[in-house]
């Protein structure tokens, strides 16, 4: 009978009070029982949680529903001003309100490495229900999974949110007209250049937050102004390169606008300028994109500016009738350059 060698296992259930994550974690007994009990449930208490089905139960909602869902493998986990934690929370939560829909519900489901450390999961939950509570969602279901050590990269997490979208609420870009004002939050690159500061151990005079947030607040503010507001996004991964190039495309129309109207924190043009990055390109987590009729543009932009998330909104251009499907940038200068959409992603895992 060959001799087996136990001198390099790991027990699957170790003490209870272990300060990591270990596969018995993800098994379905008492630690997966405990890791519920005592450190998801208190964080996101409420009525259709505490249930601890295999599906949450929640109360009716008479009209359509929006649902979504989305992944996030930031690296690292923890970034200055947020976290994987409200990324997901607020991911999501955008996710829902740039389709017009009022966002009610979540789920969470947690992909753990093996010795991923307990109290960084904490934290990880704590920014979770908070950002859950700031933005008025519930998180109400979810799932723990325990991958063996070098299988994972310490914390993922998948998401899926429902909203409620109001009766007559319809956008998108086949709604796009010639003439419609581009309208921008806030500025641009925030989001990557934190993560890229930190991943890289770069330096930079001014640290750089990221700007993640919940949007669902300002955009209830942009419709009570203006219901006709023709389509919404979040110009995450690729920026508002990506996102106006999908505008364009799918209107059939182009987009012309202004690079020097366009708000750029001067952190990130800094970092820009010195990595050879371009922020339009740049991811964002916290900012929308509007475009909406000429006529009530103005009255758009001052509303936003209100609000602590559009305090820097801005029309930065237009929508043509010349170079369809195309974007084109008027430089300072007055010389002009089309933005293309961009082949991959310049900075890798950012959400």
């Amino acid at each position: 009978m060959s001799r087996v060698n136990f001198e390099n296992a790991t027990c699957p259930v170790p003490r209870r009070d272990y300060p990591q994550v270990v596969l018995g974690h993800g098994g379905g007994g008492k630690l997966s029982a405990e890791l519920v009990e005592h450190l998801f449930v208190p964080a996101f208490r409420n009525a259709a949680l505490e249930a601890l089905g295999d599906a949450a139960i929640v109360p009716p909602v008479a009209g359509r529903l929006a649902l979504t869902t989305d992944a996030y493998v930031v690296r690292p986990l923890f970034f200055p001003g947020g976290c994987i934690g409200d990324l997901a929370v607020n991911g999501t939560v955008n996710d829902l309100a740039v389709s017009g829909a009022e966002p009610l519900y979540l789920s969470a489901s947690f992909i753990l490495e093996e010795g991923f450390s307990l109290a960084d999961l904490q934290r990880i939950v704590d920014r979770m229900a908070h950002a859950a509570a700031t933005a008025g969602v519930q998180i109400v279901t979810g799932d723990t999974k325990v991958v063996e050590r070098g299988h994972g990269d310490g914390c993922f997490i998948t998401t899926a949110g429902v909203g409620w979208v109001p009766p007559g609420r319809s956008l998108g870009p086949e709604h796009i007209r010639p003439g419609d004002a581009v309208i921008l939050s806030g500025s641009m690159g925030n989001h990557g250049i934190a993560i890229l500061s930190v991943r890289e151990g770069l330096e930079f005079e001014t640290v750089t937050h990221s700007d993640t947030a919940a949007l669902n607040g300002l955009i209830a503010r942009m419709f009570e102004v203006c219901p006709d507001i023709r389509v919404l996004r979040d110009p995450t991964r690729g920026g508002l390169a990506a996102t106006l190039n999908e505008f364009a495309s799918r209107a059939g129309w182009g987009i012309e606008i202004h690079e020097n109207q366009i708000p750029v924190d001067e952190s990130v043009r800094a970092a820009c300028d010195l990595l050879g990055l371009d922020p339009l390109l740049i991811a964002n987590e916290g900012k929308v994109v509007a475009i909406a009729p000429a006529a009530a543009a103005e009255r758009l932009v001052e509303a936003m500016r209100q609000h602590p998330l559009g305090q820097q909104a801005a029309i930065i251009g237009q929508v043509t009738q010349q170079h369809p499907t195309m974007v084109v940038a008027r430089t300072a200068i007055g010389a002009s350059r089309v933005i293309l959409l961009p082949i991959g992603e310049q900075l890798p895992r950012i959400c």
